[in-house]
């Protein structure tokens, strides 16, 4: 049986197993359409990297996709990528390669492209295929300042496209159980106190010496925007969040997604203040300059949400390393990709549910390298909700505003921790209440030759 048969059967499974009550419920008559359209969907991709690829190996399991183009400044990224798109589906048509994004996006007409590069170029991509005409897929955090924010949800306004960010904890099957069976039912009855926390050791070290920059790597249009590191390794993967000229820290990789889960989960918007403390505290001997411990408080009008992360030591719960917990009068809600636990005051028993897998319906996610099993089933869903919104014009699940503000408030909190100030930031206004120091952080400097986005 061919690899295509196969993965056509396993979308039939898709739609007859676990979670097809859910598909329906939230995407009605247009389910079967969005997964069997009449035309393939025209995709291009940039960044072909780890979560490049595997973004895109989501959409290519839950409906008909043509790869017209990939793009990527790592020639062997690229070639890579390209060679294993093709044996996906056992395709004779090749996509076109490219160094340079704009030349991908002048030379098409796609649809949808799905943006996996660093973060500092998270903006300007985005908004230059929203320019283009093209539906975007962009991965968390959406921006690495707060105006380039600002700049991405007017321009998604103007050019009328679909923008979808990759927090899919939104699209997690069985934190949609928690939202609709726990906080939607008051199980937890008034809520005083939420906490979230990252303890992964998952911050880069290491001090490897200045060297060539390989002939395969196009180092400086890597680096773009961004201020032009001594090249000193391939920056892919871990080594370019070990820097702040690339990423917004552990907070902007990790909080971004806990608290925009908890802010879906309660429906909430911009916080009052925010403030953090940290720094780097263990790991002192190594280039990073990251912080290895941060704590931010994000303070809504009847409860603070608590963000704590550590990259070193042991988690304070073990079951719970990332993760948000939310206290109410009448009990806890523990989440995280892998599962919920709500566990009543009294002697109530405990409510839980664990994440889906869906080996048997998508058995290549098994062979798949480095593939994220645990968020594979979410990311589908996250797709066919992108879908959604590009067919009916409804809003995206992660649409392109909540992207803004749960990215700013985590930018922010960077920002509070190097002023050492509680910020009040206004969003009408894209300024921080009585602190112009903190409100010229507010907008990055781009290196010479790269325009800063504004609209």
């Amino acid at each position: 049986m061919s690899e295509t048969k196969n993965i056509m059967i396993n979308r039939r499974k898709f739609l007859q197993g676990s979670m097809a009550s859910l598909v329906f419920s939230q995407f009605g008559v247009y389910g079967f359409d969005l997964i069997h359209p009449i035309k393939p969907w025209k995709v291009g991709v940039i960044g072909t990297g780890w979560y490049g690829k595997s973004d895109l190996f989501r959409l290519m399991q839950v409906t008909q996709v043509e790869v017209v183009a990939l793009c990527d400044v790592d020639k062997n990224l690229l070639t890579e990528a390209s060679d294993l798109i093709s044996s996906r589906l056992k395709s004779n048509k090749q996509p076109k390669l490219y160094e340079n994004y704009h030349e991908m996006i002048i030379e098409h007409e796609l649809d949808i492209v799905i943006i996996g590069t660093p973060d500092h170029w998270h903006a300007l991509q985005t908004i230059d295929c929203l320019k283009a005409g093209i539906h975007v897929y962009v991965q968390k955090p959406i921006s690495v300042d707060v105006l380039e924010g600002h700049a991405m949800v007017n321009a998604a306004k103007k050019y009328n496209r679909v923008v979808q960010v990759g927090t899919q904890r939104k699209s997690t099957p069985h934190l949609i159980h928690a939202k609709k069976h726990i906080v939607e039912e008051g199980l937890l009855g008034n809520i005083g106190h939420i906490e979230m926390c990252c303890y992964h050791h998952m911050r880069a070290k290491g001090n490897p010496i200045e060297k060539p920059v390989p002939q395969f790597l196009n180092y400086d249009l890597w680096t773009g925007p961004a201020p032009l590191r001594p090249y000193d390794h391939l920056p892919h993967r871990g080594w370019w969040r070990a820097f702040m000229e690339y990423c917004n820290g552990i907070t902007g990789d990790m909080c971004v997604h806990m608290y925009d889960t908890v802010r879906w989960l309660l429906g909430l918007k911009w916080p009052n203040q925010i403030a953090a403390s940290g720094g780097i505290y263990v790991d002192t001997n190594s280039k990073s300059n990251t912080a290895d411990t941060q704590t931010a408080i994000f303070k809504h009008d009847d409860f603070n949400c608590v963000w704590n992360h550590r990259t070193w030591g042991n988690p304070v719960d073990p079951d719970y390393p990332w993760g948000f917990f939310i206290y109410g009068e009448h009990g806890t809600l523990k989440g995280s990709p892998l599962k919920y636990e709500f566990i009543p005051r009294g002697n109530r028993p405990t409510i839980a549910k664990d994440v889906i897998y869906q080996r048997e319906e998508f058995p290549e996610d098994l062979t798949e390298k480095d593939i994220e099993l645990r968020a594979a089933p979410a990311t589908r869903l996250h797709m066919i909700d992108f879908l959604e919104a590009i067919q009916t014009g409804k809003k995206p699940a992660s649409h392109i505003m909540d992207g803004h503000i749960s990215t700013a408030c985590c930018i922010l909190a960077n920002i509070a921790m190097e002023t050492n100030r509680t910020l009040v930031y206004n969003p009408e206004k894209m300024m921080v209440e009585n602190d112009l120091q903190a409100t010229k952080l507010l907008k990055r400097t781009y290196r010479s030759g790269w325009e800063h986005p504004w609209y």
